[in-house]
């Protein structure tokens, strides 16, 4: 099996229901994940995500 990159997950993150993180992204500390989004990009620190794939609404 190979892989594309290391996923990391930050301290302090709140990953909703049926959340998906794929290999190679990573969410940075303090973020909240909403339920049932598809996280493909890295997200930024201090952030909000949502959606199919998922895309940062807010800055917390």
């Amino acid at each position: 099996m190979e892989t594309k990159g290391a996923l990391t997950i930050g301290g302090n993150c709140w990953l909703g229901a049926r959340v998906t993180v794929t290999d190679a992204s990573s969410i940075g500390d303090h973020c909240v994940i909403g339920a049932g989004a598809v996280v493909t990009k890295p997200i930024p620190a201090d952030s909000l995500a949502v959606g199919v794939p998922a895309k940062v609404v807010k800055s917390i």
